[in-house]
């Protein structure tokens, strides 16, 4: 039952987001894991849209904030205003009260608004004049970055980045897929096909029983072993974090219910593993000189640590 409503959402966004179909789970993967999903991609490959498709699909409110220098805190949490009618503060919303927030170009933005958003991002709350409230469940933010135009930008300090479960990319669409874009909006807005197929319930029934999922101490010995090796590796000078852990493991149970099992398997960890992991790693200067970049470390590691013998009982 839960493989097929993934299958529908899946199919929903996919009308407007042609050929991404891999992006298109693990988004919605991490989503289910609870998570938070950091885009880091060139402009104009369909961050917006992809966002916007899943809110949707999923009938989720949905909100977008384009960072720049100039906005602040308030922007993000919101703020109070004096009402002179009844000598009370009222509070205003800000852009995070919402259940999908699309954060544009983090990286452009003072540090301060960063951090307003990583209380968020990790605590599902706001704080306004000492009065705190829960954001709508779920909550789920996508960020996203420039990898290509640095004027103007900071990078997410590593606190921050550890507060996202995966960094994925959209990349360019492959050559029919684009062909079909081309087509598909000369006539009409591909998001006025996606249909909502499910509501913000039903996101969070498939959250819990994702959490549900039987792992086995063998695959928890080999997640360890995956991210202890990261903290030894001569080419890397800050490992996996026990977040980091935490995130592998969510993200390896909802890949599981999207794949139709009630248990995890080796290959849902290797299929997220670069996923959750590049964001997280500082290389050391070493890595730089030989040219090594963070997923094709990982990938090594993936290739050099034996798989568990795991067998559902």
């Amino acid at each position: 039952m839960s493989n097929e409503v993934i299958r529908k959402i899946e199919a929903e966004v996919g009308k407007a987001i042609l050929g991404k179909e891999q992006i298109i789970r693990k988004v919605l993967v991490a989503a289910i894991a609870g998570g938070h999903v950091l885009l880091d991609d060139i402009p104009g490959v369909g961050k917006t849209t992809l966002a916007l498709a899943f809110s949707k699909a999923l009938n989720l409110t949905f909100q977008r904030v384009q960072f720049t220098p100039d906005v602040v805190p308030s922007d993000i949490t919101g703020f109070s205003v004096y009402n002179r009618e009844t000598g009370a503060f009222d509070y205003k919303p800000g852009a995070a009260m919402c259940n999908i927030l699309l954060a544009d170009e983090i990286n452009r933005t003072s540090s301060k608004t960063q951090s307003a958003l990583l209380e968020v991002m990790q605590e599902g709350r706001i704080t306004v004049d000492g009065v705190t409230r829960s954001v709508p469940a779920p909550f789920f933010v996508i960020a996203t970055q420039n990898p290509i135009g640095t004027a103007g930008t900071q990078r997410l300090p590593e606190a921050q980045l550890d507060r996202f479960m995966v960094q994925l990319s959209i990349g360019y669409p492959g050559k029919e897929a684009e062909i079909a874009l081309l087509k598909d909006r000369k006539a009409q807005d591909p998001l006025d096909l996606v249909e909502s197929v499910a509501d913000a319930s039903v996101l969070l029934g498939l959250k819990a029983e994702a959490q549900a999922l039987y792992v086995d101490d063998k695959i928890y010995e080999y997640i360890a072993d995956l991210c202890e090796k990261t903290r030894h590796h001569e080419l890397i000078r800050l490992g996996l974090s026990p977040r980091a852990s935490l995130s592998l493991c969510a993200m390896a149970q909802a890949w599981a219910l999207a794949d139709g099992r009630d248990y995890v398997v080796p290959q849902d960890i290797m299929d997220v593993f670069t996923d959750v992991g590049r964001h997280r790693l500082i290389l050391s200067p070493k890595a730089q000189m030989e040219r090594k970049d963070a997923d094709g470390i990982l990938t090594e590691i993936l290739e050099g640590t034996p798989l568990p013998d795991v067998r559902k009982v």
